[in-house]
């Protein structure tokens, strides 16, 4: 493609100057602390080097490393702690802000390519100037199937996020880190502005190279955003294939999401969210709500076996719902918003609407042997309400199957006291609304339930297995401290 053809390619905006494909300049950073991903990074330098930019490449290193001419080689930690490399990026891209176009960072496993390039630039130009168009990380299995790792947990689409811009429809993925980020020149002076860019080593919500990777969105005003309608082009290798069966929705179901987004008239439907499933806690996602969880061998074993129909209150991706489905159990999901539940539609679920009145009145007529809110009742802000209202559906010798968090859970007796961990301002009133959730005890769910009128309860109490030694020396009578997520199951008397 011709300098001329570039730049008609991308029209005149502001301050974001369209380039000749010749004239681009573009700086390179590269994290790679010791030797073991010498041979992804050897690639990712091939591939740079193949672009018809002006690029200038420079290498964060603990130790001195020769790649050959024209690749500098900063060697140097911002401190003692090793993790402390990807942040060397920082003082480097503010010393050179006025003399490249485009900045990228990037870890050393993560394949950049031309096309991934040029879709930013074309995306930039018809975003808002407080968005930034940015990446998700896929993975190949030795079969051929994709994953996108960048997919996983307790990360998720936001339905009310779809804008449509130009050749472009655009939504918000929660999951901000890929391993990389681009910035224009104009993006650059604009976080340096912020005052937060050059934060230094550091951990929050995530680890230190994911958060050395996210600070240009989650700390400088910029929000990110992948472009769902060309999202081969805002996909990126992840060249270790590390995660592959361990986390990650493969791009088949994945592609069923991405259409559903495509599709959604938010003003003539209900999209969800069924409840808050970030708390409001700083520093932890630790009990946020997972919308591609595993399947809940807790929870199941507490689903009796002589039932045939489920409701799971809080349904994400459907892969506990989906263990229940095999048996051929009619499982009914209200989902957390509607864009994963056309994941568990996949797997055999049957969804409603994901709001609890609109869910109620769909159902209406209907009995259940069980329903399941695994990690959804104490989201509630009137979880007894809750309870209530739908064991109006449960058959008369049916059962309720609640799980939640312990908070009486050693681990977080000890954050506690240690301070990292404070709770008292979420059991305030008003802690729900700022907060999203209840602290929940074995107690307070047992109450929950009896007000209900469940008052026949069970419960499984699985300890961790390395607690296990410890409990039998106690005979069981600290098992209420060393069990970490509560299952309780309450049917009527």
């Amino acid at each position: 493609m011709s300098p001329a053809a570039i730049q008609s390619e991308i029209p005149m905006r502001g301050a974001t100057r369209a380039v000749a494909e010749a004239a681009l300049r573009i700086l390179v950073v590269i994290a790679n602390y010791g030797t073991r991903n010498l041979p992804y990074l050897q690639v990712l330098l091939s591939e740079y080097r193949r672009m018809p930019f002006q690029i200038d490449m420079v290498v964060l290193s603990n130790v001195p490393k020769d790649f050959g001419p024209g690749i500098e080689v900063q060697v140097g930690l911002p401190n003692a702690n090793p993790w402390s490399l990807p942040f060397a990026y920082k003082p480097l891209l503010a010393r050179r802000s006025k003399d490249y176009d485009l900045f990228i960072y990037t870890e050393d496993d993560v394949l950049i390519t031309e096309r991934n390039i040029r879709a930013f630039l074309r995306a930039t130009e018809v975003l808002p100037e407080d968005h930034v168009a940015g990446f998700i990380r896929e993975e190949v299995s030795a079969e051929g199937r994709h994953y996108y790792s960048t997919i996983h947990g307790r990360f998720h689409w936001e339905p009310h996020s779809v804008m449509r811009l130009g050749q472009f429809t655009f939504a918000r993925f929660t999951n901000d880190h890929s391993g990389c980020f681009m910035l224009t020149q104009r993006q650059l002076d604009r976080a340096l502005a912020s005052g937060r860019f050059l934060l230094g080593f550091r951990q929050g919500r995530y680890g230190y190279p994911e958060t050395a990777a996210t600070d240009p969105y989650t700390q400088c005003g910029f929000r990110k955003v992948i472009g769902i309608s060309h999202l081969d082009e805002f996909c990126l290798p992840h060249l270790p294939n590390v995660y592959l069966g361990k986390l990650g929705l493969e791009k088949s179901l994945a592609n069923r999401e991405i259409a559903r987004l495509m599709s959604l008239n938010p003003a003539g439907e209900i999209t969800g969210p069924l409840f808050k499933t970030e708390t409001g806690l700083e520093n932890t996602w630790r009990w946020d709500k997972q919308h591609y969880e595993p399947a809940r061998e807790d929870v199941l074993a507490l689903v009796p076996p002589q039932t045939r129909t489920v409701l799971s209150v809080g349904c994400g991706s459907g892969e506990t719902e989906e263990r229940l489905v095999r048996k051929g159990i009619k499982v009914v999901g209200i989902p957390l918003d509607c864009v994963v539940a056309v994941t568990a539609m996949a797997r055999g679920i049957e969804t409603v609407a994901p709001d609890l009145g609109a869910a109620r009145r769909q159902l209406a007529g209907r009995q259940f042997d069980c329903i399941i809110f695994a990690d959804s009742l104490h989201r509630f802000e009137h979880p007894t309400a809750v309870l209530e209202v739908y064991a109006g559906l449960l058959a008369p010798t049916g059962t309720v199957v609640v799980s939640a968090p312990n908070f009486n859970y050693v681990a977080v007796i000890r954050d506690r006291l240690c301070g990292t961990l404070k709770l008292r301002a979420v059991k305030r009133e008003g802690g729900f609304a700022r907060y999203g959730f209840h602290v929940t005890t074995f107690a307070q769910l047992r109450r929950w339930l009896q007000a209900a009128g469940l008052t026949s309860i069970k419960w499984s109490p699985e300890v961790p297995a390395r607690f296990r030694s410890f409990d039998r020396l106690t005979a069981g009578g600290l098992r209420g401290v060393l069990i970490e997520e509560l299952v309780l199951a309450g049917s009527r008397p």
